[in-house]
Parts: C-alpha cells; sequence; structure tokens
C-alpha cells in the first residue's frame, strides 16, 4: 500500500519514470513493474522463516539480477529489514543510491543494526517523530515525513448500508477480529479470538476483514476449522479494514500496523499476538522497549492492552473486550488516549503535502 501511494506521487511528478521491483497488486496497478510478488516473501518469525530460505533468495536472486539488468537511478526499500537491508547491500555495491522508506523499527530491538542502515542507505525516511533521534544518533540521515496511513482517506459507507452489503445484523453490536495478514499469524491469532468471541455470546456479531494478501475462501476454511463448523460465534467475513473498525463497538488486534488503524478509527481494542515458543524465547530477551504495540509506543505509555504469548488467552480478551464494550470509565479513557495518539499521529514535519509526496520529493533529489 506504501509502495503504490510512493509510486503514484512519483509518477505524478516525473510521468517518464519507469518503476519495477517487489510488490503486489496495489503497487501493479499503480504502474510498478512486479519482478517479485511481495506475497512470496510474507513470512513472520525467527524460526518460520528457516522453511523459506531458498524460495525468499531466489526470490532476491531475480531481484538483483533485474537490478544489474536495468542499472536503476536510485533503489527505494521499504520496511522488511530481513530482506530489503540485503536488497540495499545489493544496490550500494553497484553504485545505487538507496532510501528506506518506512526505516525498520531497530530501536524496539537489537539497535545495532542501525549502523548497517548507515553504511548502505544514503537516506531514512521515518514515519514517527520519535524515530528520528534515534537514527541521526547512529549517524544515519534521517528525515520525518509522517504516517502514510494518516493521509488515506477512507470511504465508509453508513452503518447500515455498510451491514446490509456485508450481511450484519444492525440491531446488535460489532466487535471486530483482526487476526494478521499472513498465514502463520492467522493460524497463531484466530483461535483464541474465536474462543472469546464464542464467550461473548449470541448478542454481538463479529466482522473479520480478510487481508489483501490472503485468499478470503482460505479465511472462510479456518473459520469452520476452528469453530468445528458449530457456529459458537457469527464471525462474517469482510472486505473493509476501516469501515470494519470505524462501525465495531471495540476490536481485538493483532499487534502491527492494523493497530494504527484502529487507533485512527478511534475504536477501542485489545492488542494480542502469538507466535511459535521458538520464536519468543529467541526475541524476547533482545527487546528494548516496554510495549509492543505501536499505539502505546506512539503514547509512551500503556493505553491499550497488550495480550501477548501466554497472556494471550480467549478468558484475558473477553476479561478486556468486556470493559471496552460497557459504557464506563474504562471505554471513555481509552477513547481519550485514543485522541491524543490521534492528534500525534497527523503533527506534520512543518512541510505541505502527504507522506508520500514527502517521500517522493526525497527520492527525486537523488535523480537531479
Amino acid at each position: 500500500m506504501y509502495g503504490a501511494q510512493l509510486v503514484e506521487e512519483l509518477r505524478r511528478a516525473r510521468p517518464e519514470l519507469r518503476c519495477f521491483g517487489v510488490g503486489g497488486e496495489g503497487m501493479r496497478a499503480a504502474g510498478c513493474e512486479t519482478v517479485v510478488d511481495a506475497g512470496e516473501l510474507s513470512v513472520v518469525g525467527i524460526t518460520e522463516i528457516l522453511s523459506h530460505l531458498p524460495n525468499i533468495y531466489a526470490r532476491f536472486r531475480e531481484l538483483v539480477a533485474a537490478m544489474d539488468a536495468r542499472r536503476p537511478a536510485v533503489a527505494v526499500v521499504i520496511d522488511s529489514p530481513a530482506f530489503n537491508l540485503r536488497v540495499a547491500k545489493a544496490a550500494h555495491r553497484r553504485g545505487i543510491p538507496v532510501v528506506y522508506y518506512v526505516a525498520p523499527q531497530f530501536w524496539a530491538w537489537r539497535q545495532w543494526r542501525a549502523r548497517i542502515v548507515r553504511k548502505y542507505v544514503r537516506k531514512a525516511l521515518v514515519i514517527f517523530p520519535f524515530e528520528v533521534e534515534f537514527y541521526r544518533r547512529w549517524g544515519v540521515d534521517a528525515e520525518y515525513v509522517g504516517h502514510p496511513l494518516v493521509d488515506v482517506a477512507p470511504k465508509i459507507a453508513a452503518g447500515d448500508q455498510w451491514a446490509r452489503a456485508e450481511g450484519l445484523d444492525p440491531a446488535k453490536d460489532w466487535v471486530a477480529l483482526l487476526p494478521g495478514s499472513r498465514r502463520k499469524e492467522v493460524l497463531m491469532n484466530l483461535p483464541a479470538m474465536l474462543d472469546a468471541a464464542a464467550k461473548l455470546g449470541p448478542n454481538y456479531e463479529f466482522p473479520l476483514p480478510v487481508a489483501s494478501t490472503l485468499p478470503r475462501e482460505w479465511m472462510r476454511q479456518q473459520v469452520e476449522r476452528i469453530t468445528g463448523g458449530r457456529g459458537r460465534a457469527r464471525v462474517v467475513l469482510t472486505g473493509d479494514v476501516p469501515s470494519t473498525l470505524s462501525h465495531s463497538r471495540a476490536a481485538v488486534v493483532a499487534s502491527g500496523t492494523a493497530t494504527v488503524q484502529a487507533a485512527l478509527a478511534g475504536t477501542p481494542f485489545v492488542v494480542v499476538y502469538r507466535v511459535s515458543p521458538a520464536t519468543y524465547a529467541l526475541g524476547r530477551p533482545l527487546l528494548r522497549v516496554r510495549h509492543f504495540a505501536m499505539v502505546n509506543l506512539i503514547a509512551g505509555q500503556s493505553i491499550v492492552p497488550e495480550l501477548v504469548q501466554g497472556d494471550f488467552t480467549a478468558e484475558n480478551v473477553f476479561t478486556h473486550i468486556q470493559r471496552l464494550l460497557a459504557e464506563g470509565p474504562a471505554r471513555q479513557e481509552m477513547l481519550a488516549n485514543l485522541a491524543r495518539v490521534q492528534a500525534q499521529l497527523h503533527e506534520r514535519s512543518g512541510s505541505e503535502g502527504s507522506a508520500a509526496q514527502r517521500a517522493a520529493k526525497a527520492v527525486l533529489r537523488f535523480l537531479d
């Protein structure tokens, strides 16, 4: 999504520009030729990635071969440091300047890796204000461009109209379930979510927006498999994250970008996440932040509950969601805190335009 926004702005400024690289449907629609489909690299976890390494390295070699054949004037890498730092190194060795858009969150764990960014990246474009100081402290030329999600003005239909289109009951409250955008995440997060939904009972319905990276039929099969087809809770698959979050009374959200979307929607939510025991054991000692959820990191305090690994149980989700569904102090406090996070996310770096426009200007400087 961020890549598509950037390609659109680059081509708006320079219609003659040609772009190629890694991406999905959004980037192809924006006019980027994808020599590698991003879906082939969609893996999460330290141990989980091992079985996918042969395919990932094959795709990496395809990308480098395209780089050698086309000799691009500039390389833009977006997030995904495990893959993109190797792309940055390959581009740097070929004399291609590298811009890192959505710079890696190295302030969270293994901070020394910022030195790798300094070595291979000419410009780091960060999306949170506090990241500038961190990267500059490590000698990286960093610029704050703002968060791309803030600039997206989603088209949100009226509640009743949306409910009819999605097959939801307008008379009931809705609790959104967002288990993640990768298959492994869904398999780890969805069972406890559905168990918690069953505990809430038949007075609620549970819209579940299917990420564009996942087949809708596969998601339907997972819901049926986990519930045993017994329909303990009415889960309705939707395709629109902003509308689902905006119209829901509360949400259960897997840690990641969706937590920022929930904050922007102003929907009270609980953050959950689970990885394999081995990945958690390897990764947890390396963390250098007190919170997992991006919303809590932005706020500088715990404003949404974080249920991670052993704490992520159906009973805990049920307990926290009940507090947020009721019209009381817990709900009002979270709504006020989310409003403050929204204000922080809307802060600008002092320049005009959207995050994608500012990022495009930074990229175009290397062409000039």
